[in-house]
C-alpha cells in the first residue's frame, strides 16, 4: 500500500501538482485550525467548482470516475487540454500548465486571496469558518512530525513480525489467508509483548517523548514509572488518511483473554476516527476504474474482500459509520454498497445507517445494503465459497428505501387498524427527515406500493356459521369476472385498461406516433410486455401498420400481441372497429391521455394531502382536493357526454335535455290516455 503511495506521489509530482501551487497552502492558511483545510477538500466537488467556469467536453470525459475534461479557463484554446481528477481534488492543464487544487482554482478565477477562496468553498461545503489561531502554524509543523513518527512506528511494527516472536501471528495470518505479499501490501505488523518496546526503540531514535505521547502510541503511568506502549502482544494494521499518511494504527489482540478484540489509537491531531476510512485511498483509486464501492465492518473484510477482486473496500474505524464518513464516501461513488454481517447485530448497524443518512440523501446520492447469510461476515463467505458467493450477495443489495421498509414491518403482525395506523405515523415520520422533495415523494410511491402489497391479501376463505349467502350479499362473481382485468390488477386496473387502448390504437395508426410521441414515452407501463410494446412505438421511424405489427410480434411474440388486441376493453374501442378513421383515432388517444393525467394529478394531490393532514388541514387543502377530484371526473366522461346540452333540476342535478324532453312527451302521452278514457 505504501508502495502505491509512493508511486501516486511520484505521478502528481511529475506534474508538478505537489508544488507550491497545490500542496503548500498560503502562508494565511497557517491561522487556520490543523485538519480544517484537509476537511474542505474533502467535502468539496472540484468537478462542481470548475464546472461553473467551463464546458465539458462530453465525448473526452467520464463522470461517473471523476474523469472531466474541458478547454482550458486559464488560456485559450479549442481542444479540451484542461484536466479535472474529481477522486483525488487535482486539475492540470496540459496546454498551460495551470495545476492546483479547488482552493487555487477559486482563486484564480474569482480574483480572491487564499482566505477568500477557503471562505468561498466553506460556505457552499456548509462548513462555519474558524477563528483565527495565531498559533496554528507551531501545530501544522507539529502535525508534520507525529506523522513521521508514526511512519518510524509503522517500520519497526513490520520488522516485529519478521521476527521470532510473532510466529504465532503469522500462522493466524496465514491460516486467514494472508500471505506474505498480502501482509506486505497492507503493510502488516506486529507490537510484541512488553511494556516499553516501541518506547524504548523511538526513544533511542532520538523521538521526542511528547510525540510518542502526541501520536498516541504510548500512554504515561500513573505508578510514576516511565510510559508505556499502547498496543502490546497484537497484529498491527495501519490507518492511512486520504493523502496516504500513517494516522493511526488498529490492533488485533492475540490473546483470546484479552478484553478488547480490536484496539484502535486513541483520537489525537492526526487521527479522528469519525473522519477517516479504512483503506481510503486504494478504495478511491479502484472505484476511479469503475469497482463498487464496499462499506465493510473490519479491517479483515476489507483485506478479504480486496484481495478477492473487491479493490473498492473500506471500513469505518471501530465506531457506527459517521455523517462525516458519509460525506467521504458519497465523494467516491454516488450509491455505496454497506455490506454488513448476517446477524441481528448487523442488521441493527445497517438500521443506524439508514437513520444517520436520510436527512443526507440527494438525488442520485444514496445507499444499497448487502446483507451475508446468517452468521457469516464478507471473510467468512469468501473463505467458504468464494468470490462468487460475495458477488452474488451484492448484486442482489437492497434499495434503502427496501431495509426501511423491513424495519418498521418484519416480524410485525398488522391485524388491526390501530397497529395499521402506528405504521403509518411511523413512516410518514421517516419520510419526513429526507429534505430533497423530490426524493422524498419517490420515497413515498414505492412505500405505498409496499404498503398496498402487504394490506392487499387474499381474503380468507369464510368459516362454519357463513357459508350461507346473506340475504342481500351479492351473488357470487363468475369466472369471467374472476379472471378480468380489473379483479387482476386491483386499483391500478383503470391505468392498465387506458395504456392498452393508446397501444392498441396508436399500433393500428402508426402515422399519429410522432404527434403523441412525448405523452407515450412519459407512460409508466408496469407490465413489462406493455412496456416493450410503447418501447417499440417510440422506436418506430415509418412504415405500414403491418410492419410495425410484425416488429411488435418479433419484440414480445404473436401470442401476447394478439392477447392484447383481442381484450375485451380494447376490441369494443370504436376506431379499432372503424380502420382507417384518423380522426377518431386521434381522439381516442387524446382522451385516453387526458384522462391518465386527470387521475395522476388526483393521486398526486391525495398523497400531499396526507402528508399535510398529519400536521394541518385547513380549508385550502380541502379545495385543493376538491378541485383534483372535480378535474378527474370530467375527464373521465365520455366525449359524447362533454358535447350534451344539459338543464339543472332545482337540487342542482344534471338532465339532459333531450332526455327530459322526451319523458315530459311520454307524460303528456299517459295524460290524454287518462283523460280520453
Amino acid at each position: 500500500m505504501w508502495h502505491r503511495h509512493a508511486v501516486r506521489i511520484s505521478q502528481e509530482k511529475k506534474h508538478g501538482l505537489l508544488d507550491s501551487g497545490a500542496a503548500r497552502p498560503d502562508i494565511q492558511s497557517m491561522s487556520l485550525p490543523p485538519g480544517f483545510l484537509d476537511e474542505l477538500r474533502s467535502r468539496t466537488s472540484l468537478t462542481q467548482v470548475v464546472g461553473r467556469k467551463v464546458l465539458w467536453d462530453n465525448r473526452k470525459s467520464n463522470q461517473a470516475k471523476g474523469d472531466m475534461w474541458a478547454p482550458c479557463p486559464f488560456h485559450q484554446e479549442k481542444s479540451a487540454s484542461f484536466h479535472v481528477d474529481d477522486r483525488k481534488g487535482f486539475y492540470y492543464c496540459f496546454g498551460c500548465q495551470a495545476k492546483g487544487d479547488a482552493i487555487s482554482f477559486v482563486k484564480e478565477t474569482e480574483n480572491v486571496d487564499f482566505m477568500e477562496a477557503v471562505e468561498i468553498l466553506a460556505r457552499e461545503a456548509g462548513m462555519t469558518m474558524p477563528a483565527r489561531d495565531p498559533q496554528a502554524a507551531k501545530k501544522a509543523d507539529r502535525r508534520e512530525q507525529l506523522a513521521a513518527v508514526m511512519e518510524q512506528a509503522t517500520r519497526w511494527f513490520r520488522m516485529q513480525l519478521r521476527s521470532g516472536a510473532a510466529s504465532e501471528a503469522r500462522a493466524y495470518l496465514e491460516r486467514r489467508g494472508l500471505t506474505g505479499p498480502v501482509q506486505d501490501r497492507f503493510e502488516l505488523g506486529f507490537a510484541p509483548e512488553g511494556w516499553q518496546n516501541l518506547w524504548d526503540h523511538l526513544r533511542g531514535q532520538g523521538v521526542a517523548e511528547d510525540l510518542i505521547l502526541g501520536a498516541g502510541l504510548a500512554k504515561p503511568s500513573d505508578r510514576g514509572k516511565a510510559p508505556y506502549d499502547v498496543f502490546r502482544n497484537r497484529i498491527m494494521f495501519p490507518i492511512r488518511d486520504a493523502r496516504g499518511r500513517a494516522i493511526a494504527f488498529g490492533g488485533r489482540a492475540m490473546d483470546p483473554r484479552d478484553n478488547a478484540k480490536y484496539l484502535n489509537s486513541p483520537e489525537t491531531e492526526l487521527f479522528d476516527k469519525g473522519r477517516n476510512l479504512y483503506n481510503h485511498a486504494p478504495a478511491r483509486e479502484a472505484a476511479g476504474k469503475g469497482a463498487p464501492l464496499i462499506v465493510a465492518e473490519g479491517y479483515m473484510d476489507v483485506i478479504a474482500l480486496s484481495e478477492a477482486g473487491f479493490g473498492a473496500s473500506v471500513a469505518p474505524l471501530g465506531t457506527a459509520v459517521t455523517e462525516t464518513q458519509l460525506q467521504l464516501l458519497w465523494r467516491i461513488s454516488d450509491e455505496p454498497i454497506v455490506a454488513l454481517d448476517g446477524d441481528k447485530a448487523g442488521l441493527r448497524a445497517a438500521y443506524r445507517v439508514v437513520d444517520l443518512a436520510l436527512p443526507l440523501l440527494q438525488a442520485g446520492k444514496s445507499l444499497r445494503f448487502a446483507l451475508m447469510p446468517e452468521g457469516k461476515d464478507p471473510d467468512d463467505l469468501l473463505r467458504a465459497e468464494g468470490a462468487g458467493a460475495v458477488k452474488t450477495v451484492l448484486d442482489a443489495a437492497l434499495p434503502m428505501v427496501q431495509l426501511l421498509w423491513r424495519r418498521e414491518t418484519e416480524g410485525k403482525v398488522f391485524d388491526s387498524p390501530e397497529r395499521k395506523a402506528a405504521l403509518d405515523a411511523q413512516l410518514r415520520e421517516a419520510l419526513r427527515r429526507i429534505q430533497d422533495p423530490g426524493l422524498r415523494r419517490h420515497y413515498g410511491d414505492e412505500i405505498k406500493e409496499l404498503r398496498w402489497q402487504l394490506f392487499r391479501p387474499q381474503r380468507p376463505a369464510r368459516g362454519k356459521g357463513f357459508g350461507k349467502r346473506a340475504w342481500n350479499a351479492p351473488p357470487p362473481p363468475t369466472s369471467s369476472a374472476k379472471s378480468s382485468l380489473l379483479v387482476a390488477a386491483g386499483e391500478a386496473a383503470e391505468l392498465e385498461l387506458r395504456e392498452a387502448v393508446i397501444l392498441a390504437v396508436l399500433l393500428c395508426t402508426p402515422e399519429l406516433i410522432p404527434e403523441f410521441e412525448h405523452q407515450l414515452d412519459a407512460l409508466r407501463c408496469a407490465d413489462p410486455q406493455r412496456a416493450a410494446l410503447r418501447d417499440v412505438l417510440l422506436g418506430h421511424s415509418g412504415g405500414t401498420p403491418e410492419a410495425l405489427r410484425a416488429t411488435a410480434e418479433e419484440r414480445i411474440g404473436a401470442e401476447a400481441l394478439e392477447s392484447l388486441l383481442s381484450a375485451r376493453h380494447v376490441a369494443i374501442v370504436p376506431c379499432l372497429r372503424q380502420p382507417g378513421d384518423t380522426t377518431l383515432a386521434r381522439l381516442t388517444v387524446a382522451e385516453e391521455l387526458a384522462k391518465i393525467a386527470a387521475q395522476t394529478g388526483l393521486d398526486a394531490e391525495i398523497a400531499e394531502a396526507e402528508e399535510d393532514l398529519a400536521d394541518l388541514a385547513d380549508e385550502a387543502l380541502t379545495w385543493r382536493l376538491a378541485q383534483a377530484a372535480q378535474a378527474r371526473n370530467q375527464a373521465v366522461l365520455r366525449k359524447d357526454e362533454d358535447e350534451m346540452d344539459y338543464d339543472f333540476a332545482p337540487n342542482g342535478a344534471r338532465i339532459d335535455k333531450d332526455e327530459r324532453s322526451a319523458f315530459e312527451a311520454l307524460m303528456q302521452q299517459i295524460r290524454f290516455s287518462k283523460h280520453g278514457n
